[in-house]
C-alpha cells in the first residue's frame, strides 16, 4: 500500500501546467518517485475541475471527501497509484455513493455495493473523486439529459463531447484527469472520444467483468473500460481490469500484457477501409477527410491499405440494434419501476425515454429473440470480412462533432410521444414504422459504430484528425474477436507517427 504520510518531504509546487502534460501511467511515476504526493496530485485535479466545470458540465457528482479517504487509507500498489480518476455515472457502483443513471428518477439513490469492474479500478491505485455526465440509462449519442444538463465540449463549447460517455470525455479533453471510466453499448466510448480528441478503445465481448449486478449487458452488446489520452493508459487500465468474475456468461482468456505488447513490434497490415455509411446516408465532407488522412499515414507506415464494399445488410443492423435498445429500456424502466416502489409509467424519465420503454413492451418475445440471432449474420461478414483484412477502418462518425441540442426531437415529435405515452398507442405506433424512421435518423449521425457491439468485436477511435474549424474527429479501426493486441500496436505506431498527446482543447 501507498501511505499518504509515507514521504513527508515538501515537493515542488504541481502547476496546471505540469500536472496536464502527463499521462496517468506519468503521474503514477511521480508518486512513486516521490517527487509529488497523490493529495497534491488530486488537489490539481479538484482546482482543474472548478475553473472548468461550470462551463463544460463534465462532473456531475464531487466525491472529494470519499477521494481522501481513500488516500489516508492508503492505495494500492498498483500503475495508477495516487492518479485522480472519475467514473462514469452508469453501471460504475461504488458503494455508498449516488448513482442517477443520467435520471431524475434515481436521483439520491445510493449504490449498495462496489461493482466489481470498479473494484479493479480501485485495484489499479486511482483516487476516485466524482462521478461524470451522461444521457438518461445512457441512451444517446450525446449527453444532455434533462435531469443534469448538456455537457459541453472543451474544443468549442457550443458542440457535443458526444456521448454516452460524454462526461468523461469532456473532463479528460479539458484536463481534469488524462482517464475516466465509460462504458459502450453501441459507440459510447468512441463517438465520445472521436468527438473530444481522444484514445478509445470498446473491448472485446467478455473481456471485462459486469458483476456483480449483471451477467452480460445488453445481451452482450455493452462492454466497460476508459477513455484516455495516450495508447499506453488505455493498455495498462485493461491489463488490471481484463479477465472473468462469477458473472462472466463467456470469458476471453487474456495470453499476455498488452502494455508489454506496445514494446513488440507490429506486422505490416492489410487494411480494408469504406466511408460509406452502413444505413445509406450521405457522411459529411470532413469525415470522408479523416479517413482519406488515415490512409495516407496507414501507407507511409507499410501497411497495405484498400477501398472495400462491405456486404452488409445495413437496414438488418439498425432494425436489430434498435430491437435489443428497445426490449432493454423496457425492462430498465420495470426494474426502475420495482425498485422505488411505483408504476412503469410514473417515472421520473424522460418522454423519449417512456417512448421507448413502451415499444420495448410491445416488441413479442419473438422479434426480440429472431433480432438476437441476426447477430450472428453480422459475426458471419466480418468474419469473411476478415480472411482477406486484419482490419476495418471507418469513419468513428458521420459529421464532426454536433451542435448542442442537434439531436432534441422537433417540436410535433414531442407532442406525439406526450400524447403515445399518455393513450398506450405504442403498439399503433411500432406498426407504423415512423418510431424505426425516427431511430434511423438519429443512427445516421453515428451509422459506423453498433458494428462491433453486435458482433462483439473490438474497436476503437483514434484521434488523427482535426477539421478545418478546429474540431476532433477521430477515426475507427475494428479487428477480428478478441485482438485487441494488434488494435493497441497499431494505435501505439500511428501516435508515434503523428502524436496527438500536446494538442490540447483551447478552454481556458
Amino acid at each position: 500500500m501507498i501511505n499518504a504520510a509515507a514521504n513527508t518531504r515538501p515537493h515542488k509546487l504541481l502547476s496546471q501546467d505540469d500536472y496536464q502534460s502527463y499521462d496517468a501511467m506519468g503521474l503514477a511515476e511521480l508518486v512513486r518517485q516521490g517527487e509529488v504526493s497523490a493529495e497534491e496530485l488530486l488537489q490539481a485535479a479538484i482546482q482543474r475541475a472548478e475553473v472548468v466545470n461550470p462551463e463544460i458540465n463534465a462532473i456531475i457528482t464531487p466525491l472529494h471527501d470519499f477521494a481522501r479517504e481513500q488516500i489516508r487509507n492508503g492505495l494500492p500498489q498498483g500503475p495508477f497509484s495516487g492518479v485522480p480518476f472519475l467514473l462514469k455515472d452508469l453501471l460504475a457502483s461504488l458503494a455508498g455513493t449516488p448513482m442517477s443513471n443520467g435520471s431524475n428518477a434515481f436521483k439520491g439513490q445510493l449504490s449498495p455495493s462496489d461493482s466489481e469492474l470498479v473494484r479493479r479500478y480501485k485495484n489499479s491505485g486511482v483516487v476516485i473523486f466524482g462521478k461524470t455526465n451522461t444521457p438518461e440509462f445512457g441512451l444517446m449519442g450525446v449527453t444532455e439529459p434533462k435531469a443534469f444538463g448538456p455537457s459541453r465540449n472543451p474544443w468549442d463549447t457550443q458542440h457535443t463531447p458526444g456521448g454516452s460517455s460524454g462526461g468523461s470525455a469532456a473532463a479528460i479533453a479539458a484536463g481534469i484527469v488524462p482517464m475516466a471510466s465509460g462504458g459502450d453499448g453501441g459507440g459510447s466510448i468512441r463517438i465520445p472520444s472521436a468527438c473530444c480528441g481522444l484514445f478509445g478503445l470498446k473491448p472485446s465481448r467478455g473481456r471485462t467483468p459486469t458483476g456483480p449486478y449483471y451477467s452480460e449487458l445488453w445481451d452482450g452488446a455493452a462492454v466497460e473500460h476508459v477513455l484516455t489520452r495516450s495508447v499506453r493508459d488505455s493498455a495498462a487500465m485493461l491489463d488490471v481490469i481484463a479477465g472473468p468474475d462469477g458473472s462472466s456468461p463467456y470469458p476471453l482468456s487474456m495470453e499476455s500484457s498488452y502494455l508489454d505488447a506496445l514494446n513488440q513490434p507490429l506486422r505490416p497490415l492489410k487494411v480494408g477501409f469504406t466511408t460509406r455509411s452502413f444505413v445509406g446516408n450521405d457522411i459529411d465532407a470532413e469525415a470522408i477527410k479523416a479517413v482519406e488522412h488515415t490512409v495516407k499515414l496507414l501507407t507511409e507506415l507499410g501497411h497495405d491499405v484498400e477501398e472495400v464494399e462491405l456486404q452488409l445488410d445495413g437496414e438488418a443492423l439498425a432494425d436489430s440494434y434498435l430491437t435489443m435498445y428497445f426490449g432493454h429500456v423496457a425492462a430498465d424502466m420495470e426494474y426502475a419501476a420495482q425498485l422505488l416502489g411505483t408504476g412503469f409509467g410514473n417515472l421520473d424519465v424522460e418522454d423519449a425515454t417512456k417512448t421507448v420503454g413502451y415499444l420495448g413492451k410491445a416488441i413479442s418475445a419473438e422479434q426480440f429473440v429472431s433480432a438476437k440471432r441476426r447477430w450472428n449474420q453480422f459475426a458471419q461478414t466480418m468474419a469473411m470480412y476478415h480472411q482477406r483484412f486484419d482490419i476495418l477502418l471507418t469513419p468513428t462518425l458521420a459529421t464532426p462533432p454536433v451542435e448542442i441540442g442537434a439531436f432534441e426531437p422537433p417540436a410535433s415529435e414531442k407532442l406525439a410521444m406526450k400524447f403515445v405515452n399518455a393513450f398506450g398507442l405504442h403498439k399503433l405506433l411500432l406498426k407504423s414504422g415512423m418510431v424505426k424512421q425516427m431511430a434511423i435518423e438519429s443512427l445516421k449521425k453515428l451509422p459506423f459504430t453498433q458494428l462491433s457491439n453486435l458482433t462483439g468485436a473490438p474497436a476503437m477511435s483514434v484521434p488523427l484528425y482535426w477539421t478545418e474549424s478546429g474540431l476532433p474527429l477521430g477515426v475507427q479501426f475494428m479487428a477480428p474477436m478478441g485482438d485487441e493486441k494488434t488494435l493497441f500496436q497499431l494505435a501505439n505506431q500511428l501516435e508515434s507517427a503523428q502524436p496527438w498527446f500536446n494538442r490540447t482543447a483551447p478552454i481556458s
